[in-house]
């Protein structure tokens, strides 16, 4: 994990893990995986095996000079990548359950906000037992207990060519926290401060990958996925083909309703 902060007064935090959680074990891996940068210094702490716990920045997180500026007054945890969630044989339960939902919608070339071109999407409330518990990790492991999170989950197949603009979820229709499982390919996901164009977060999202974004990222910073002719990462060029990603999120407070 590493710990940024900027001028917006809030601190993002990078969290990396390496392995598949279980129920069981994601307690402690929230409790547990923990490192951070205090006034420059990174602290090593202990942290169970499946974590990532290193004293550099991760291979897959790129970031904006700026970024390095550390605010010690802010708190918080603001991305978390982990590694590997599903298995191979998860993801293509997922997707054969994803298929059979999605097969006949077209793929459209703009979306109600603009956000999205090449995708088609659905939202899913009921997954057969073995995908059921799939979807429970991913909330067990994004959001805090207590949090209530929406029925709905949200698929989006986006295609080889598709890409996703930089935009900020709409505070009406999601809580403070997004988590997305990415399947069927790598691809690079943008964070850029909506108010600081030059502090940016480059991400490498690995296929089986997930991420979770709150607050600092959720609301101050634009996050996109890079079209192939943009998708680069320290230096080299990630080519992503379909990609599938089951997304979640908690419910926004009632004063944004």
């Amino acid at each position: 994990m590493m710990l940024f902060s900027h001028c917006l007064g809030r601190q993002i935090t990078v969290r990396s893990c390496n392995s598949i959680p279980t129920l069981s074990h994601v307690n402690k891996i929230i409790q547990n995986c923990v490192a951070n940068i205090h006034l420059g210094m990174v602290k090593r702490l202990t942290s169970p095996s499946n974590c990532e716990n290193t004293n550099q920045t991760p291979l897959y997180i790129d970031y904006s000079p700026e970024l390095s500026v550390i605010d010690e007054h802010c708190s918080g945890s603001d991305v978390i990548i982990c590694q590997n969630f599903v298995n191979e044989n998860e993801e293509q339960n997922l997707l054969l359950e994803i298929e059979s939902a999605i097969k006949r919608l077209r793929y459209q070339s703009d979306h109600w906000d603009d956000a999205i071109h090449g995708y088609r999407e659905t939202e899913k409330a009921n997954w057969n037992p073995s995908n059921a518990v799939i979807i429970e990790r991913i909330k067990k492991f994004a959001f805090p207990p207590g949090s209530p999170t929406m029925k709905l989950v949200h698929v989006l197949d986006l295609q080889e060519d598709g890409f996703i603009k930089p935009h900020i979820d709409s505070v009406r229709f999601c809580g403070n926290t997004v988590a997305g499982l990415s399947l069927m390919t790598d691809s690079v996901m943008r964070f850029v401060s909506a108010s600081n164009k030059s502090l940016k977060i480059d991400i490498f999202l690995a296929r089986r990958s997930l991420y979770i974004m709150r607050n600092a990222m959720r609301y101050d910073f634009t996050h996109e996925i890079l079209h192939n002719k943009e998708s680069f990462f320290n230096g080299e060029q990630v080519h992503k083909s379909r990609r599938m990603s089951v997304i979640c999120r908690n419910e926004p407070p009632p004063s944004n309703l």
